[in-house]
């Protein structure tokens, strides 16, 4: 049960904090010109959103550094997405 709760709160991390970024700074209003591109990303790509509004803030504009720790966040993104086959013994070949 404990293990549950650890794959549910590292999932839900970076949703929770893009919303407290979202309700009390303008850190997402500074870093997407568009509502739905933020939302989008809160949606599909967490990590990748989060680390993109961070780099955003601390290196306006983002430098090479930035971009290879939203780069990293994005293989996290989908290590989230297509690692989970791997670890329960599902995958294409035995479909």
């Amino acid at each position: 049960m404990c293990g549950c709760l650890v794959i549910l709160m590292g999932a839900v991390f970076p949703r929770v904090t893009l919303v407290l970024l979202e309700m009390f700074t303008d850190l997402n209003d500074r870093a997407f010109d568009s509502f739905w591109i933020g939302f989008a990303g809160f949606l599909f790509l967490p990590y990748t959103t989060l680390a993109y509004v961070l780099m955003d803030y601390w290196g306006d504009p983002i430098n090479g550094f930035g971009w290879v720790i939203v780069m990293f966040a994005f293989i996290v993104d989908l290590g989230s997405y297509f690692g989970t086959a791997r670890r329960t013994g599902v995958s294409n070949a035995s479909v």
